[in-house]
């Protein structure tokens, strides 16, 4: 109050010494105005103001250029699967037949990491809730450096180690899309609240410095573009290792590119096993053409293969939206890299699944799990495990069933699942949950069954294995 009381003090002081001259003079100046547009036009022999013109052609220009920057970062946004991590889980309303779901880049999705649950930020333009008030330089650290305003560390489940690699146009595009292209939600995601010591943030600030690649992409003069084009989206936008490659003690990647021996060689999280990417002719990508590899990413189908667990998600929120000279160059990545982590072996000899469905035909006692499959789950995977194109999955020479890993198995087994829901893609369809059918020694026979059958060649599946995977997803 007191300061605009000396506002309205000096206003006035201002008025008794100089205010009258100057609204003269300002009535001056407007007379002078008026009277010049009475006065008749004088002929313009070009037509229309050319200031106003080139004003106006430059505006339209730069609008157009703005939308174009703007759409380019949709895009990009869905290509790094931002909605994947950024989009609560559903609500138990939207189960039920509410169709908005929650909104979308408004964060609270809990992610489950060794250390705690940790939850996804509002990324919408919101000032408050969001990130409405990031300068393309705070949006710029956050993202590639992992440090938000305020110089906050974030964790490092925010994969910022391969975004770190993304190109300055790109970080450009993406900042014009999450601050023009976005609708902002004024709603406060979770707090994250971890235990003590993974509280203390800035010991991440170590983390990064020995463990977080900060190197831009720089393509391979040794390659051709569409190979180059194809490692930069799955090492950078698509962190495709952060899920794909194993990780050390302190949950950092063993390898950011493919000259490292373990990059893309399968990983495990949340309780979920993603596969070998590698040329691994067992578990890998090794007998999986680069056609089968671009319309699995397009579809969720491809080859008798058939996404399941988290990459469900990823199909639907962002590799279906991908142009065909994206998923081609990601395939084409792929299918150079060479086979590493070997795990399980795969025999085409027509005579291995003879043998296996005549096990299937008699109740072959040597074989126990082989009963289990025939009335369990020969009706969708067949009796000889080659499936249904474009509905199940084929069971023989399938690289997730000879993972050395099991963990996706059993869980598949004790949870069902779904295939992806696509624009182009078939029906999806549903796999049911075994858990209250099969005991755990049952599940174990079964897949063990799987795994030898038809040419499959991999570990068998203990009770103790399905028993561990059912304690911790608590089913």
């Amino acid at each position: 109050m007191r300061r605009l009381t000396t506002m309205a003090r000096t206003g006035f002081r201002w008025w008794l010494t100089g205010g009258a001259i100057a609204v003269l003079f300002a009535g001056l100046v407007l007379a002078v105005a008026v009277a010049a547009q009475s006065a008749p036009a004088q002929p313009n022999a070009s037509g229309p103001d050319a200031a106003q013109v080139g004003s106006s052609n430059a505006s339209s220009e730069a609008d157009a250029n703005t939308r174009a920057l703007i759409e380019r970062g949709a895009y990009l946004a869905k290509a790094a699967d931002c909605a994947g991590c950024h989009t609560a889980p559903p609500s138990a309303s939207a189960e039920k037949g509410d169709t908005l779901g929650p909104p979308p880049f408004a964060g609270g999705l809990g992610m489950v990491s060794p250390f705690g649950t940790i939850y996804s930020s509002n990324i919408t333009p919101d000032p408050v809730a969001g990130i409405g008030l990031y300068t393309f330089d705070d949006f710029d650290r956050a993202v590639r450096e992992g440090v938000a305003p305020g110089n906050r560390r974030l964790y490092p489940a925010m994969p910022y180690p391969s975004f770190a690699k993304l190109s300055d146009d790109d970080m450009h595009a993406l900042y014009a899309y999450f601050m023009h292209g976005v609708q902002p939600v004024a709603t406060l995601a979770p707090r994250t609240q971890l235990p003590f010591p993974f509280n203390q943030r800035w010991v991440l600030a170590a983390w990064d410095w020995l463990l977080a690649p900060k190197d831009r992409y720089q393509p391979d003069a040794s390659h051709d573009a569409q190979w180059n084009r194809g490692a930069y989206l799955v090492q950078s936008l698509g962190h495709c290792g952060a899920c794909h490659t194993p990780r050390g003690p302190a949950y950092n990647e063993l390898g950011y590119t493919q000259s490292s021996p373990l990059y893309l060689t399968g990983g495990t999280n949340d309780h979920w096993f993603a596969p070998n990417l590698s040329g691994d002719p067992g578990s890998g990508l090794g007998r999986v053409s680069a056609q089968e590899i671009a319309a699995f990413l397009k579809q969720g189908h491809g080859g008798g293969l058939v996404t399941f667990g988290s990459m469900v998600q990823v199909v639907e929120d962002s590799t279906q939206y991908l142009n065909d000279d994206d998923l081609n160059a990601i395939a084409t990545y792929l299918k150079s890299l060479p086979p590493h982590a070997l795990s399980g072996r795969y025999d085409a000899d027509p005579r291995a699944k003879q043998q296996t469905a005549e096990a299937i035909r008699t109740g072959d006692i040597e074989r126990p799990g082989a009963g289990i499959y025939q009335s369990m789950c020969a009706r969708c995977h067949k009796a000889d495990g080659s499936g249904e194109p474009l509905k199940y999955p084929r069971l023989a020479g399938n690289p997730a069933v000879l993972a050395s890993h099991t963990t996706s198995l059993v869980r598949l087994l004790v949870e069902g699942g779904r295939s992806p829901a696509t624009d182009d893609g078939p029906l999806p369809r549903k796999m049911p949950s075994f858990a209250g059918k099969l005991t755990d020694t049952e599940m174990a026979r079964v897949l063990t069954y799987v795994r030898s059958a038809w040419g499959n060649d991999a570990e068998p599946v203990t009770t103790r294995d399905v028993s561990e995977v059912r304690s911790a997803i608590h089913k």
